[in-house]
């Protein structure tokens, strides 16, 4: 009998967290890994394992293949956690990408939806701007108003925005490429400790992303989408909802609209939430997280050593 445990809460990472040979460690001790890829792999009708494991041109950092390489990978672990222990959180979320993967895991759309989804997400999303045209610059040291102020005063005729609200004094813009570095000196400028250059060539998150956030949603209407079975905290308003069609506009307007993972957190966390495990490759979220609920416990599933410990944690 599974028990939800109420100030548990899940968490799925997004587009960063991918490097080559992901979940390897994992694979070589669970089936469950490579059967789950495989199941991504006839959605797509390519070897997504294959692009993980070897990725001889370079293409798992191709937005179209990171992006349903980083579901399944989630969605990989949790099957495993769902297999060796009967805890269930209580709460989900997932970092922009990440959140597909946290409403497959809910219940909420298939497997096969959401690789379909973030496949074509992806697409849609390297055709809206070229590569020469936007970009992506995180800011570290200012406070979230200060970047929004910045963005504001040097965008002129151009698009330059937060989008990603990581974590407190983490902040990420994207927009048009001149208009990034503008913001960016201006954050050097202003006191910024650091203010660099992402290696993405999608401005994510952006207005840029409108036309294919249009896109997006004629592919969101054709997946079947239920209510989650744990309550999902979504990036752009830090709401949970049951309706499908609420859900759908909550992922089209995500793609244009800012990731407000810090106020997630702290949402979950004030509503009682006192461990967080993030369940995928990686400890980005980890990071992230302990600077935000400092006094929750933080943990991570991404290799059998890992898994383990979490297993000994919650299932003791």
């Amino acid at each position: 009998m599974n028990k939800q445990i109420y100030n548990l809460a899940f968490v799925f990472p997004g587009q960063g967290s991918q490097s080559v040979g992901m979940l390897a460690d994992l694979a070589d001790v669970y089936p469950e890994v490579r059967r789950t890829f495989e199941r991504a792999s006839e959605v797509l009708g390519k070897d997504l394992w294959s692009i993980v494991s070897d990725d001889a041109d370079g293409e798992l950092n191709q937005t179209c293949n990171t992006q349903p390489a980083m579901l399944a990978a989630g969605v990989a672990v949790w099957e495993i956690w769902c297999k060796y222990s009967s805890v269930r959180p209580s709460w989900m979320a997932g970092h922009s990408l990440g959140e597909y993967t946290a409403l497959v895991c809910s219940d909420a759309m298939s497997f096969e939806d959401g690789i379909r989804l973030v496949a074509t997400r992806g697409l849609l999303m390297q055709e809206a701007v070229p590569s020469d045209v936007g970009a992506m610059a995180a800011i570290l040291g200012l406070e979230d108003h200060q970047v929004v102020k910045i963005c504001a005063d040097v965008a002129e005729t151009e698009i330059v925005s937060a989008v990603n609200f990581n974590s407190p004094g983490q902040v990420v813009i994207a927009g048009h490429i001149a208009a990034v570095k503008r913001a960016k000196l201006a954050a050097k400028a202003a006191g910024a400790k650091r203010a660099l250059l992402l290696p993405i060539s999608v401005p994510s998150h952006c207005a840029l992303m409108e036309p294919a956030a249009q896109k997006l949603d004629l592919q969101l209407q054709g997946a079947v989408i239920d209510t989650p079975k744990m309550t999902l905290i979504h990036n752009v308003d830090v709401a949970s909802h049951s309706a499908p069609e609420v859900i759908r506009n909550a992922l089209k307007e995500q793609l244009y609209k800012p990731v407000r993972w810090a106020d997630g957190i702290k949402f979950m966390h004030d509503q009682g939430v006192t461990c967080f495990v993030e369940c995928g490759p990686g400890k980005v979220l980890v990071g992230l997280n302990k600077r935000i609920a400092k006094d929750a416990s933080h943990l991570s599933i991404y290799d059998p050593e890992s898994l383990n410990k979490v297993l000994e944690q919650l299932n003791g």
